[in-house]
Parts: C-alpha cells; structure tokens; sequence
C-alpha cells in the first residue's frame, strides 16, 4: 500500500522546479477503521475528516485550492477491484508552497490522522499543458 512518499519519490519531486504552479491528483481509498499508533478509536472516514480540519488552514495559507472534486464511480481501464473514496486535483501556487505546507509544524500534526485513515492512495504531480480539443 501507498501512504506516505518513500525518500526516492520525494527526493525526485524536490529536483523538479519549484517556482511555477503544480497540480496534484490525489487517489484516496480509506481504512474501514483507522489505525492510529495510540490506539484510539475512529473510522477511516472519521480519520480523514480530521486530516482535512487540521490541515485546511495550512493548505489555505499556502496558497493551496480545490481545482477540481469528483466522485468515484467505476474502472473503465485498469484493475477491476479498484476503487476510491476520494478523487481531487489540489492546486498550488508553486512546488515551493507544496513543501512549505508539508514541513508546516501543525501540517505534520495534522498528517498523522491521514496515515491512519489511508489505505492506499496515489499522489501524482501535474504541471500545466495547453488545452485543446484533442487527446494528443
């Protein structure tokens, strides 16, 4: 399962720059029931709420916004079995805001209650591309 960046991904990300907008496409599928170290007491979704209280000023202050949120409806390509609980694009105003959010003191207390909640999940950085009409 994918939680947390191991240091490889992580390390690859900060070469990457840091000075334009990034666009991350999360991929969430939650625990039935948390599992925090110290043994308390939530569900998954319960878990992930508190994430989401406890690191929303962080990702506000940040510059960080909801791009886009959609909910998860079937597989057309890829594993069968695959589902998630929750599917957004988060906008950041620069790879640079992304890694101050994430070594924010209260975003690291706050992170604790996504590791419980999560299952697995996929975290994927997006830059911008011209739109168009076509797939290419």
């Amino acid at each position: 399962m994918h939680i947390d960046p191991t240091r490889p991904q992580f390390d690859a990300f900060k070469a990457l720059p840091r000075d334009k907008p990034i666009n991350m496409l999360n991929l969430v599928r939650l625990r039935e029931r948390a599992d925090y170290p110290d043994g308390r007491e939530a569900t998954g979704a319960e878990a992930y709420a508190a994430y989401g209280r406890e690191s929303g000023p962080v990702f506000a202050k940040v510059g960080g916004s909801i791009l886009w949120r959609g909910d998860f409806e079937a597989v057309l390509i890829g594993p069968e079995d695959e589902a998630w609980d929750h599917v957004f694009i988060a906008r950041y105003p620069s790879a640079a805001a992304f890694l101050a959010m994430v070594t924010d003191p209260i975003y690291r207390e706050a992170v604790k209650h996504r590791q419980a909640a999560v299952a697995d999940s996929r975290l994927i950085r997006l830059g911008d591309a011209e739109a168009g009409k076509g797939f290419g």
